[in-house]
Formats: structure tokens, sequence, C-alpha cells
């Protein structure tokens, strides 16, 4: 289950283009205010979280940038959970659920990632701007 974003002591967000340079962007971002929070790249859990930030942002642009010129990427911590979640505007919410697509990306693998990590993943509607945000929470 997510812990609200207010509970947790760690807490940064980030708002980019909807151009392919956010993703570099948001995966760079990522691996500093990890380091600033104390939680070394080397953990077992930053690799594969810094894969499905790149995937999540890369959808964004692929998939949303047409309707949302701007995403936002959330990131959050406890010393317990990394919890992240990449914003966009558009009214769409892909199914996490969907099938394999056979390009070795997607939602798919950002499910099996997350799934092998003992993490959730979760599409939820913005309550206070149009659009949605995938969160991930990951055990550390």
């Amino acid at each position: 289950m997510f812990a609200p974003l207010t509970a947790l002591p760690y807490r940064h967000v980030l708002t980019l283009p909807a151009a392919p340079c956010a993703v570099r962007m948001a995966r760079e971002t990522a691996e500093l205010t990890l380091n600033g929070w104390g939680i070394g790249l080397r953990h077992p859990t930053v690799d594969p979280a810094l894969l499905i930030l790149s995937e999540l942002v890369t959808n964004t642009i692929r998939h949303a940038a047409a309707h949302s010129p701007q995403v936002t990427v959330i990131y959050g911590a406890s010393q317990e959970r990394l919890v992240f979640a990449v914003h966009d505007t558009h009214p769409y919410q892909p199914p996490l659920d969907g099938p394999v697509d056979g390009t070795g990306g997607g939602l798919a693998m950002v499910r099996e990632l997350v799934c092998d990590l003992g993490g959730t993943a979760v599409v939820r509607t913005s309550t206070t701007v149009a659009g949605k945000g995938i969160w991930i929470s990951l055990p550390l």
C-alpha cells in the first residue's frame, strides 16, 4: 500500500518538458536525490527503480506529449520505501496489467520489475489537475 507522500521524510518534485531530454534529466535527478538522501546507488533496488522511472517517462513522452506538454516526476523515500510517480495531463489511464507487447519495454516490463522487487504500482487519477500519475512503491 502507498504511504501518503506527506508521511515520507524525503520528497522532491521535478517538472520537465515532455521531450526526449526529460528521460535523462529525470534519471540524473533521481540519482542525485537518492544519493543526497543516503540511499546508495549500489542498493539493489536502485538500478531497477531507475529503469522503471526511465520507462515511465519514456512512455509519457511517447504516448501523452500531444496532450501533456510537461511531465512531473515525484520522488519520495523513507528508510523502508522508495516511492516515485510520473504524472502527465493526458486523460487516458493505461492498464498496468496489459499484455506484453514484444518490444521488451512498456508497462508490462514495469509491472514485472515492480512485482519482482515486491513493490506496488497503481495508476491514479489526479485530484488537483487533469491527468493521471503512475505511482511506484518499492521496499528498500
